[in-house]
């Protein structure tokens, strides 16, 4: 059996682009797609990206963003899991969820044990998870489309997220990678989501790291 590969993310891991139509990049494009043909055949990586997904947060607007709920039947359906790769917490900065980074990095905490306590996880090497630091917000967020949706205050949380995440990854004991220092660069038309070529150069780190982290 090949290994299995879960990426859990929001737009950023489904490959949203605001230049569509549809609004999508390619199954060339996205990383996810990109990570499984650098792996190659040993490995399944399973794409799991939902626009406005956060960590544990329920959107009083949007239905079934919180990631929680939605974990165990996700990581279960693609049992035996090898490895989950969570890259989550832009849309958890939005105003109307009134949480602040501490929060965040709580709700990280929180989905990550729950991830841990499923038993899913591949008998003879149990749960290894990636927690990737998503790119943090630009202040031409707070002039683009998307300002409105956003929010106040979004760009000051999200510049703490990585500090907050990585603290999260060493006492769950989870591996970790700040996706902030691969010069990722968002499109120019709402400055958040992640351009062609910064999936490539995603995935090409991922591709690097992933085998390291299913060694043994």
């Amino acid at each position: 059996m090949r290994r299995h590969i879960v990426c859990l993310g929001d737009s950023n891991t489904y490959g949203y682009t605001p230049e569509g139509p549809p609004f999508r990049f390619s199954e060339e494009e996205r990383w996810p797609c990109l990570l499984q043909q650098a792996l190659g055949k040993g490995c399944l990586v399973l794409e799991e990206g939902l626009p406005g997904r956060t960590t544990v947060f329920e959107d009083p607007v949007e239905e079934g963003m919180s990631a929680l709920p939605y974990l165990y039947p996700c990581l279960k359906s693609h049992a035996p899991v090898d490895l989950l790769v969570v890259m989550l917490g832009t849309n958890d900065t939005k105003e109307r969820l009134g949480a602040n980074a501490c929060a965040i990095g709580k709700g990280l905490s929180r989905l990550v044990r729950r991830a841990q306590s499923i038993d899913c996880w591949h008998p003879e090497r149990g749960p290894r998870i990636l927690i990737v630091a998503p790119p943090v917000l630009g202040r031409e967020v707070e002039r683009s489309p998307v300002a409105q949706e956003m929010g106040a205050g979004c760009v000051e949380k999200s510049l703490r997220l990585p500090g907050q995440f990585r603290a999260a990854a060493k006492e769950l004991g989870c591996f970790f990678l700040d996706a902030n220092q691969l010069g990722l660069e968002q499109n120019q038309v709402d400055y958040m989501h992640l351009t062609r070529e910064s999936h490539h150069r995603l995935a090409q780190r991922l591709a690097e790291l992933v085998p390291t982290l299913l060694e043994g």
